[in-house]
């Protein structure tokens, strides 16, 4: 570089300098060739890596905090890739983690993608996760198998409303992480204010362990703050790292934070906290020990700084994560032992890296590879070899590990064998997520299985030509395999495929995937929903069927009453044989039960099928030679059409109890959305900021709620429904219903367009 400085300053250089900047190129190339040939030396004896040389961390944020970005310059800074490549690239080559085309084209992480590299003589096993809200399982079973996390933080947006979501799954699988407020040369960033939300939003007690210096353009460096000392990452790519005395501008912040640092951690840590009564001031390995204590039980949260984009920042947060996040045999991991003889009971894994204890893996991802399907394990104990045997304990089933590799985003790299703490993955094994494997088949142990949040939207789904069919069902067969969130169901009142999943955004992925992968276009649409009719008060009938058309004829009459069953029976119908002596013979009844059935498939207000019946069969009449079961079931349908025109009728719909979930200050908005869909609010409680709030709402009123729910609570709430009970519509619905009908039928049209010729 210095060379290249002083051809600059000469004259007629052009030709020179161009030379001398090839075979700089060429020197580097050469170098990160042999930079890679030195990793894959390297990563083949990974698998024998002490267990405290491992590290299984994943990367969780909000939608573009950054974490595509930061994981792509970890590979290149450990030496795993040659070259770095954007998100949204314009050399069209995209982020290594980003495999997808839909997700290189969107610029968003949909699936996770595992990875693995190694810094400092550590393996450090890596997951990238989504921040979409509607890809949250993604990061539920990235979480649910990794031992420690980056949460990483936008220095301008700050805690934002997955931040939250993706907090509280690092709770429920009690997951110590460690902050990384990205993103500081952003125009407007203040990591002072993201530490503050981080304590007051998210109750961390957290503190920085290293400053930045100079924040948006002026952004040079970092001061850590343990060391005390001030990096700089220089050359084009930050590859160079310089140590240098603290600037005389920030030493006396650098002092105040490394005090504010050392009172948060001897709040939780009694070793420092004894230190810290007697005033005596800590070395830096003590604080990093201590760090590291209180970081491991979740009491503290290390907050480091940078920006991946301009490539700063990013080696003091490897050095933190082989630092102060755990190794698997510092997380005690817990499987249930099913045997049929006892009660399940909790069983501690032993995280040695041998054989000498029997394999238990966790299956935490399904996918559909080149070569079948792809399953992605996490080892708990003991050591998977190529060509062992290993048992599914849900199913019993027996398969044989045919091929065992690592994974770098679509990459793949064989390996001979898995040790307890690697995440590996196998082909051709049928199972479901969250299914155990062991290596013994009487060994009846399962690990907790993942949280998997309910589907809260429903659209239907169909293929746009009938030809696509065989590959619409082949996608949705493989789809809802690999994700949990996604469901289908065959909706046999309204005849049409019911697809629901996280959100908007969540169905659209999978309709596009469905086009791009499988040649099947889709045609997606809102719902319909199940409206019944019913009836309102009892009607009698009295009708006789009657048809002589030469030879022998139809007869049949009934007599009886049509009844409606009470609000808490809407969805039943019932039949009621209450007669007496030979007028209805008794071989005649099942052909007008049959009728009655037949009759109830479809109403005549709206078209939908009828429920909340009871037909009380009285009397009726028969001829000896021309009663039969189709005299009979004809009969029974003209009785049920003289009750249309003589009874009361209405139409019943579907109402959902509703909880939603939000933070407090969204509790006035979020309870005027509910009342203006029609809800009864039935109860609320609230606690740790959040409330919960209990209604009733139809099910007709629903759709949309998820987006507006997120636009009125900043993406904070999030609510779960399920079936309550049938109820009467509204007028305004029960007529525009009715209203549907007759146009679909005509007769609305016709008797407009009669109206018009009057007037």
């Amino acid at each position: 570089m210095v060379l290249l400085k002083a051809l600059s300053l000469l004259p007629n250089r052009s030709r020179l300098q161009r030379t001398l900047l090839d075979t700089t190129h060429i020197l580097g190339s050469v170098c990160s060739v042999s930079q890679n040939a030195a990793f894959a030396t390297q990563t083949t004896s990974a698998v024998h890596t002490k267990v405290e040389n491992i590290r299984n961390i994943g990367i969780s944020a909000h939608i573009d905090s950054g974490k595509t970005t930061l994981s792509e310059r970890i590979l290149f800074y450990t030496g795993r890739i040659a070259e770095m490549h954007e998100v949204r690239g314009k050399d069209s080559v995209g982020a290594k983690m980003d495999s997808m085309e839909l997700e290189r084209e969107r610029g968003i992480t949909i699936q996770s993608a595992a990875t693995y590299t190694e810094w400092k003589n550590t393996s450090i096993n890596i997951i990238d996760t989504p921040g979409h809200v509607d890809f949250t399982v993604e990061v539920e079973r990235a979480l649910r198998v990794l031992d420690g996390a980056v949460l990483v933080l936008c220095a301008v947006g700050g805690v934002q409303s997955q931040s939250y979501t993706v907090d509280r799954q690092m709770k429920r699988y009690n997951v110590p992480c460690l902050a990384f407020i990205n993103k500081l040369d952003r125009q407007g960033s203040n990591p002072a204010r993201v530490l503050n939300q981080l304590r007051t939003k998210l109750m961390h007690n957290a503190a920085f362990i290293n400053l930045p210096i100079g924040l948006e353009s002026n952004c040079k460096g970092i001061v850590d703050l343990i060391q005390q000392k001030a990096i700089y990452f220089e050359g084009q790519q930050g590859l160079v790292l310089r140590e240098d005395e603290i600037p005389q501008e920030m030493r006396t912040e650098a002092i105040h934070r490394q005090e504010e640092l050392i009172e948060h951690v001897a709040n939780v840590d009694g070793v420092l906290g004894e230190m810290f009564l007697e005033e005596k001031k800590p070395s830096p390995d003590q604080l990093m020990a201590a760090v590291r204590r209180s970081c491991l039980q979740r009491k503290f949260t290390p907050v480091l700084v940078g920006t991946a984009l301009k490539n700063k920042g990013i080696q003091p947060l490897l050095d933190a994560v082989v630092s102060y996040l755990p190794y698997p045999s510092e997380v005690q991991n817990h499987a249930l032992d099913e045997s049929a003889e006892k009660e399940s009971r909790k069983v501690i894994l032993n995280p040695a890296r041998n054989d000498e204890n029997p394999v238990v893996s966790l299956a935490f991802k399904l996918e559909a590879g080149r070569f079948g399907q792809l399953t992605y394990l996490r080892m708990y104990q003991g050591c998977l070899r190529k060509g062992d045997y290993i048992w599914n304990t849900r199913t019993g089933k027996k398969t044989k590990v045919s091929r065992l590799v690592r994974m770098h985003s679509d990459e793949m790299e064989d390996v001979t064998e898995a040790f307890a703490g690697d995440i590996c993955a196998l082909f051709g094994i049928e199972c479901a997520s969250g299914d155990t494997f062991v290596n013994q088949p009487n060994l009846h142990l399962s690990m907790e299985s993942i949280f998997v949040p309910e589907p809260v939207i429903s659209m239907s789904l169909k293929p746009a030509h009938p030809k696509d069919l065989d590959n619409f069902s082949k996608a949705i067969n493989r789809f809802t395999r690999e994700d949990p969130t996604f469901r289908v169901y065959y909706d046999a009142d309204n005849k049409e495929t019911i697809a629901q999943g996280m959100g908007e955004l969540h169905l659209e992925i999978y309709a596009q995937r469905m086009g791009r992968e499988y040649g099947c276009q889709c045609v997606m649409g809102k719902p319909k929903v199940s409206f019944r009719e019913t009836l309102l008060q009892p009607v009698e009938f009295d009708y006789l069927h009657k048809k002589q058309s030469g030879g022998s004829g139809q007869y049949g009459r009934i007599i009886g009453i049509l009844e409606n069953l009470p609000p808490e029976d809407y969805t039943k119908v019932e039949f009621s044989d209450e007669t007496s002596g030979t007028n209805v013979p008794k071989p005649f009844i099942p052909a007008i039960k049959k009728g009655y059935m037949q009759a109830l498939e479809k109403g005549a207000l709206s078209g939908h099928k009828l429920s909340g019946l009871k037909l009380r069969l009285q009397d009726g009449d028969h001829h000896i030679v021309d009663s039969n079961e189709i005299s009979f079931i004809m009969a029974t349908h003209g009785a049920i059409k003289q009750c249309y025109e003589y009874g009361a009728w209405g139409l019943i719909e579907p109402v959902m109890t509703v909880e939603v979930t939000a933070p407090v200050e969204y509790q006035g908005a979020v309870m005027g959305q509910i009342n203006r869909r029609g809800g009864i609010i039935t109860g609320q409680e609230s606690s740790e900021g959040y409330f919960s709030l209990y209604a009733e709402v139809p099910l007709n009123d629903m759709f949309g709620y998820a987006t507006e729910l997120r636009s009125a609570t900043q993406g904070k709430g999030e609510f779960t429904m399920e079936y309550c009970r049938y109820a009467l519509c509204k007028p305004a619905v029960q007529e525009q219903l009715i209203r549907q009908y007759q146009e679909s039928l005509g007769q609305g049209t016709a008797s407009s367009s009669k109206k018009k010729q009057r007037s």
